[in-house]
């Protein structure tokens, strides 16, 4: 069962760009639509009254959340998702690589060009048109497996190269394992010692994290993307709230922020039950820390 779920922010489009991302995977379809309710919305949301609030789609069985909101935060590639493309599990991976990398490339910007890297002998970074990011990778066969879609985070700027630190302690937080660790060779001047990739399992799901070798890019973590952790009870949404959350100012209605500035969402798992209550929507937005009692 998948348990964290990735949010992506979008100004207005979300409905639109979950269409797209469907239409772009075979395997893929909606799952489910909410809206913000029609009135008791804050001045700061009152032009989304009965407007999408959320779409929840899949990709191959991955969830993923789409959140309608405004102009506010600008998505950047700090967190990415990585699609693998197994040849030992599909004989036409490279085609169908080549096929998503089209579609996701339309009307968007290709960060690394496809081609061959070293690590992969076919891969490239994308910017979509909504300026989600996506890196398509042809893996080895012979490689210990990985899941199609793997978040991936890139630590810069304020966190520069603290992707070892981070994969560590998160797989502390959350009892999980780090998986491959490969760093930069000692003859590759500034990034010598530095994370090429890494990779962490926590709540049985894979999390990749790379360093960005000493460049700094004018981008690092904000709520663009964040990470939404279902939560099976009250204590423990307590505790991971309590690990993660490492600034106060950031804490609002279940978002928090981890110390390598990361956002995470941490609600408890029947929250759209909890929502159907008269006044959830209020309730919700009054709060820091999703307390479930206050639901009544």
């Amino acid at each position: 069962m998948q348990r964290i779920v990735p949010n992506l922010w979008f100004d207005h489009k979300a409905a639109e760009a979950a269409e797209f991302y469907t239409s772009v995977f075979p395997d893929a379809r909606i799952r489910e639509t909410i809206h913000y309710p029609t009135d008791g919305l804050p001045d700061f949301q009152k032009e989304f009254a009965g407007d999408v609030l959320y779409v929840e789609f899949e990709i191959r069985g991955y969830r993923l959340i789409a959140i309608n909101a405004g102009p506010e935060v600008t998505v950047n590639p700090s967190i990415s998702l990585m699609l693998n493309f197994d040849p030992a599990v599909d004989p036409d991976a490279g085609t169908h690589l080549d096929e998503t990398w089209a579609r996701l490339s339309e009307g968007g910007d290709a960060l690394m060009p496809l081609d061959d890297y070293g690590f992969s002998s076919h891969y490239g970074w994308v910017k979509d048109r909504y300026g989600i990011t996506w890196q398509l990778m042809l893996t080895h066969p012979e490689g210990e497996p990985r899941p199609f879609i793997v978040p991936s985070l890139m630590f810069t700027e304020k966190v520069l190269n603290r992707a070892s630190e981070a994969i560590s302690y998160y797989a502390s937080v959350f009892g999980g394992r780090v998986g491959n660790v490969a760093l930069y060779p000692d003859d590759a001047g500034p990034t010598a010692g530095t994370v090429m990739y890494g990779d962490v399992e926590i709540l049985d799901q894979w999390f990749a994290a790379m360093d960005s070798g000493g460049v700094e890019h004018g981008f690092s973590f904000n709520i663009g993307v964040s990470l939404m952790v279902e939560c099976a009870d009250q204590a423990e949404l307590d505790g991971w709230w309590s690990q993660l959350s490492a600034v106060p100012e950031a804490e609002q209605c279940g978002w928090c922020q981890d110390k390598f500035g990361v956002s995470w969402q941490l609600v408890p798992a029947n929250l759209s039950e909890l929502m159907s209550k008269p006044g959830a929507y209020e309730t919700l937005m009054s709060m820091k820390k999703v307390e479930v009692a206050a639901f009544g």
